[in-house]
């Protein structure tokens, strides 16, 4: 009961803190804060492959978005997050930039930031000379330039495709000014499992480090029916997020420390995952105790009549079980009617047939003359 009243008073906090946000949309998670990074002073981020990540504070999360756009998914997803007024971080591709200029244009008009992840997504990027990095890079960004009429509205910020990573790719990156993001925490999305199963990852990993750059792919259906329900686990456990844009000469970085560009785990083991469909159960099975103890979910006190009709009506539905489960199946009560029925057979004495005279050992008398 004690979890319960927690739960009910979080839950009641959470709609206060957050629904004046997003108008319209008193379950919407909305935006806690904006920071501004310099790609020249932290040119790499992402605990999952560097030293560095974004100087977040504990429960903050940064959704990013990799591979867009296209049709169909990609939109739902933006759906989702104009519904819930939220802003994500997207790493476009360049050869789908070209051949959807619309959705780019949306994604931009939305607020949301626009960083690049090459023309084509090669799975090479670890084995390339600087020729062909450039040629894809370069490309990449000129064909969204092209969909967005201005190159000043693409963010400095790069992600390789795959995460595959090597110095010669870094120093290039940095080089040329952009900003490498890899990840804190993945969902694995990209691979052929449920919406459930992303929601699962993302929060257990969420949970296990304590805050994060979340890696998703808004091109994938699972992804979108997963992206709700995420944003309500988010929520309900206290996460906030955070938008992500370059510094300008126009607009500084957001002040920080050294220190708080570098991961540390937290210090305390993570509870086991609660989600959504486990309160649910949990809410069920509360009921239950409350109309037989009389409290409520959130301490209100039930009336007698109530309590004692609930009883009642549990009592005879569990004896009506228990009855149930006692009667045997008709076959067998059959067999135990005739049994009943038939005369008792005499006991057969057992037959012990007489003894046998025992057989004297031959006696062999040894010849000594």
């Amino acid at each position: 009961m004690l979890r319960a009243a927690v739960i009910c008073l979080f839950l009641a906090s959470s709609v206060a803190a957050y629904a004046q946000d997003c108008p319209g949309n008193p379950n919407a998670l909305g935006i806690s804060r904006t920071i501004v990074v310099d790609p020249a002073e932290h040119p790499r981020v992402g605990s999952f492959q560097y030293p560095e990540t974004l100087p977040l504070r504990d429960k903050e999360v940064v959704l990013t978005f990799d591979d867009a756009p296209r049709p169909i998914y990609t939109e739902k997803v933006l759906d989702i997050l104009k519904a819930n007024c939220l802003k994500a971080t997207y790493f476009l591709i360049g050869a789908h930039a070209k051949e959807f200029p619309k959705v780019v244009q949306r994604i931009h008009a939305e607020g949301h930031t626009i960083g690049t992840h090459s023309m084509r997504h090669p799975l090479t990027f670890n084995r390339m000379g600087t020729d062909r990095l450039t040629q894809e890079i370069d490309a990449g960004i000129d064909a969204i330039a092209g969909a967005l009429g201005d190159e000043t509205l693409i963010a400095p910020f790069f992600r390789i495709p795959g995460l595959l990573r090597s110095d010669t790719v870094d120093a290039y990156l940095q080089s040329v000014g952009l900003m490498v993001w890899s990840t804190d925490v993945m969902a694995h999305d990209w691979k052929r499992i449920k919406p459930e199963g992303i929601i699962r990852r993302a929060i257990d990993r969420l949970d296990a480090k304590g805050k994060g750059v979340l890696l998703l792919h808004d091109i994938h259906e699972r992804t979108a029916s997963a992206l709700p329900t995420l944003l309500l686990e988010l929520k309900a456990r206290g996460y906030r997020i955070v938008h992500v844009v370059p510094a300008t000469p126009e607009l500084p970085a957001t002040p920080s420390e050294t220190q708080e560009w570098v991961f540390h785990a937290p210090n305390k083991t993570p509870l086991p995952a609660l989600f959504m469909a486990d309160i649910k159960n949990l809410n069920e099975a509360m009921r239950e105790g409350r109309d037989i103890g009389g409290i409520d979910f959130c301490g209100e006190k039930k009336t007698t009549g109530a309590r004692h009709r609930f009883a009642t009506q549990k009592h005879w539905s569990l004896r009506r079980r228990h009855h149930a489960a006692a009667k045997p199946a008709p076959a067998v009560a059959k067999l135990q009617r005739e049994a009943k029925a038939a005369p008792a057979k005499p006991r057969r004495e057992a037959k012990i047939a007489p003894a046998k005279p025992r057989q004297e050992a031959a006696v062999t008398t040894m010849r000594t003359d």
